[in-house]
């Protein structure tokens, strides 16, 4: 039997990990940390279950596949609960949309800002479709490796203006500009720029439009859980709390890799679910590729960081959505802060996650859990002491969301704790404390985006929002997907 070794038990290497087992390729999975999950890691505290993020699961599709391929269910580890709307948007000035796929209530919500726009939204919504059914179910879960992939993937870019923005895109089918805000944010979720990432991007509303937005029972971890619990099911091997120091070659060959408590596991196959720069710089160290990739990545545009208050408090709110963007005074203006200029403004965008309006068991009796989440610049272009600035910043939101949602927010307040830049570099071994990986910029994009098999180690892989296509749950899932597909063509 051929044996895979996959670093990182994140979506990308369980979703990669489930496929080869699923395959009959003896797979093992070691995680650094003391649990599965990644950037979908969890805590627990007094009571309160708390998930790092993803928190917004879209195409659940993609998931049951990875049950499918054995024939099982995902039903039997994982319950999928419906949200709605799927996000509640929020503008200083006191204006609210709500976004779902009731075509009735968006209509109305839309003509309630600018009647003119529902017309434009269903010609915008259209072109999204075009673009999910290129980008999405054609080119989305497939691996460029060559220029020439590229080339032929060319026309099709072209025909759906690739070259534009997001945010340019939208303008072009509505006028009025809190629905462009409403109908370009997305790329954010993704760690992209509305202004500048590529209008493929607008695909993510056809995602949601067909799908639904989901949220996992017990919380995003609880998926991460049954994720886990079908790969062992299938006879996969998962090694938790010791980390992967070393990548180990024979020439151009990975023969397996080392871990920190002095454990070598032999692979025919190894891939990578880490950080890219992680993978190339520190566990590659002792092979020339290594080197030159990561000197190649210090010159890429990584996405930003993000700054995160979690907190748990007294009472429930009905009338708070699980999701909710609490817009800023300024939008272009605050992007172009974050991604361009490295500045950590006065003002802010948030994204509120509060999960016990969908599933109350995250919090006891009469409880809440709620995190605020604020997109910031990436620690290469914002080299703060975040022991100090994360005061700082807390209090602010805190300000906010009392001010515009819960005025009496302080008082209620029985668990709170933050998780700034420096923990994803700390935790995830994230460059720079990057959220996302590489920026989802059209010249990062497919072939320009980290290889699903390295050019040079050829039976080194790599899955995750590094690679094809990209950052979200189902990003990672269709990497993993891309990746397996040429993992079980070179093992077979």
């Amino acid at each position: 039997m051929k044996r895979a070794v996959i670093i990182g038990a994140g979506f990308g290497g369980l979703a990669l990990a489930i496929r080869l087992q699923s395959a009959g390729i003896a797979t093992t999975l070691i995680e650094a940390r003391d649990r599965p999950g990644g950037r979908a890691y969890v805590w627990k505290k007094e009571g309160y279950t708390f998930d790092a993020g993803p928190t917004v699961i879209t195409d659940p599709d993609c998931l049951s596949q990875l049950w499918r391929l054995s024939g099982h269910d995902i039903a039997q580890d994982v319950t999928l609960l419906p949200v709605s709307p799927f996000y509640r948007l929020h503008w200083p000035d006191g204006t609210s949309f709500d976004y779902s796929n009731d075509d009735t209530a968006l209509h109305a919500e839309i003509a309630r800002l600018e009647p003119a726009d529902v017309e434009g939204y269903r010609k915008f919504l259209a072109s999204s479709g075009e673009v999910y059914r290129e980008g999405y179910e054609r080119l989305g879960h497939v691996a460029f490796l060559d220029f020439k992939s590229m080339l032929k993937a060319a026309p099709a870019l072209a025909q759906h203006q690739a070259w534009r923005s997001v945010y340019s895109m939208v303008s072009s089918f509505v006028k009025n500009e809190k629905l462009r805000e409403a109908l370009s944010f997305h790329t954010l979720l993704v760690g992209g720029n509305p202004f500048s990432t590529s209008a493929i991007y607008a695909l993510i509303h056809k995602l949601e439009k067909m799908g639904g937005v989901w949220f996992a029972k017990g919380g995003t971890n609880a998926l991460i859980s049954g994720m886990v619990t079908h790969f062992e099911r299938l006879g996969g091997t998962l090694h938790l709390g010791d980390p992967v120091t070393a990548i180990e070659t024979v020439g151009d060959r990975a023969t397996g890799v080392t871990t920190r408590a002095g454990l070598r596991f032999e692979a025919d196959a190894v891939a990578s679910n880490a950080d890219l720069m992680h993978s190339y710089r520190d566990l590659l160290a002792g092979h020339a590729r290594g080197e030159r990739q990561a000197l190649s990545l210090q010159r890429k545009r990584w996405s930003p960081s993000l700054f995160l208050v979690h907190f748990g408090i007294e009472g429930t709110w009905p009338g708070i959505p699980h999701h909710m963007i609490l817009f800023g005074p300024r939008y272009k203006e605050l992007l172009t802060d974050i991604y361009e200029h490295g500045v950590l403004a006065e003002d802010f965008s948030l994204y509120l996650h509060h999960p016990t309006v969908t599933d109350p068991d995250l919090a006891p009796p009469g409880h809440s859990t709620f995190y605020a989440l604020a997109p910031v610049p990436h620690m290469g272009k914002l080299p703060v002491d975040w022991e100090q600035v994360g005061k700082v910043m807390t209090d602010r939101i805190l300000d906010e969301i009392e001010r515009r949602l819960i005025p009496d927010i302080r008082s209620r307040i029985k668990v709170m704790f933050s998780y700034a830049p420096p923990d994803f570099e700390h935790d995830l071994n994230a460059h720079m404390g990057s959220a996302f990986s590489l920026e989802p910029l059209l010249t990062q994009s497919a072939w320009f985006r980290a290889h699903n098999r390295d050019d040079v180690i050829s039976n080194l892989y790599f899955t995750g929002a590094g690679t094809h296509p990209g950052a979200g749950i189902p990003g990672v899932v269709g990497s993993a997907r891309a990746t397996a597909t040429l993992m079980l063509e070179d093992l077979a």
